[in-house]
Order: structure tokens, then C-alpha cells, then sequence
């Protein structure tokens, strides 16, 4: 059974900073791309990262670019977001998903076969 569980959410301020994890279970990183994925209340699911299987090629939405980085240790199993500058706009539950890698990232929720069940973060002004 895949298993996809996110960790590290929760409310900062302003400015600060946060590490999200998504460890996997059922499937393995060598051969799955991950993305991130984050929903507010009232908004459609945005795509916001991915990395692919290789843990070397990355993509970002705009919205994030230069704050948020997107790494994986395939060892463990685990892709990592770390979030900077967070911003009130950052609010929502963040999910992570995987999809086999067939070298093409995608941003859009599409094509995601596996999900978690998600974190919330809040980021107070």
C-alpha cells in the first residue's frame, strides 16, 4: 500500500521560516517524481514544486520561487520543503504527491496518482 505522510506544519509569523517532510512508503523515490501541492480555503489546489526521481530536476510556480526549496533523500525516502520569508498569502494546507517519473515535472495536481493527506500551515502577520 503507498502511503504518502506529510509532517512539520504549523503557525509562524511572518518572515519566519518552516521545514515540511513527506516520507513514503509503498513506492520508491528512484523511480516516483513528488510534488507539492497547497489548497486555502476557498481556492482551487495550487502546484507550487516538484523534484524528479534523479532528486536533481526541479521546478517552481512563481509564487515561491527563490523562498522555497525542494529536496529528496532517496535513501530515506523523504522529499523536504523548506519554506522561507513565509508570508499571511502562504496560508493553506500543503499536501505532498508522486507520480512515476517519466521525465516530464508537472505543477498541476493531474496525473498525481498518490496523495497525503496534508499539513496545515498558518502564517500569522
Amino acid at each position: 500500500e503507498v502511503q504518502l505522510v506529510e509532517s512539520g506544519g504549523g503557525s509562524v509569523q511572518a518572515g519566519g521560516s518552516l521545514r515540511l517532510s513527506c516520507a513514503a512508503s509503498g513506492l520508491a523515490l528512484d523511480d516516483y517524481s513528488i510534488g507539492w501541492f497547497r489548497q486555502a480555503p476557498g481556492k482551487e489546489r495550487e502546484g507550487f514544486a516538484c523534484i524528479g526521481s534523479s532528486a536533481r530536476d526541479r521546478k517552481y510556480a512563481n509564487s515561491v520561487k527563490g523562498r522555497f526549496t525542494i529536496s529528496s533523500d532517496n535513501a530515506k525516502n523523504t522529499v523536504y520543503l523548506q519554506m522561507s520569508n513565509l508570508n499571511p498569502e502562504d496560508t493553506a494546507v500543503y499536501y505532498c504527491a508522486a507520480v512515476y517519473d517519466y521525465g516530464l515535472l508537472s505543477l498541476s495536481p493531474s496525473g498525481y496518482g498518490y496523495w497525503g493527506r496534508g499539513t496545515q500551515v498558518t502564517v500569522d502577520s
